[in-house]
């Protein structure tokens, strides 16, 4: 495979990974990060740093609305629910730094 039909379908990917978080507003941040071990504000920081690399520079407000489909704070108060005791303490043991 050559690398632009590679950087293609990783773009691809990428873009239906965003499609699928956006559909899926009942997976909290939470749950993906205790267990994957990212969430969605790490995509949104990747997306960033990434831009950063290559001379882009996209606020973090702009990479967090690309990944979530409207403003951050838009969604949180329409989807983000209180961290239970249990997401929290699991949060704790997978996510150590």
């Amino acid at each position: 495979m050559d690398e632009k039909t590679q950087t293609e379908l990783e773009a691809a990917a990428f873009r239906r990974l965003v499609q699928h978080l956006r559909e899926r507003t009942d997976v909290q941040n939470i749950d993906l990060m205790n267990l994957a071990g990212f969430c969605r504000n790490c995509l949104s920081r990747w997306y960033r740093e990434e831009g950063e690399k290559q001379g882009v520079p996209v606020p973090d407000a702009e990479a967090r609305q690309h990944v979530y489909g409207m403003p951050y704070d838009e969604w949180k108060a329409k989807y983000q629910k209180e961290a239970t005791p249990e997401q929290a303490a699991g949060l704790k043991v997978s996510h150590k730094h």
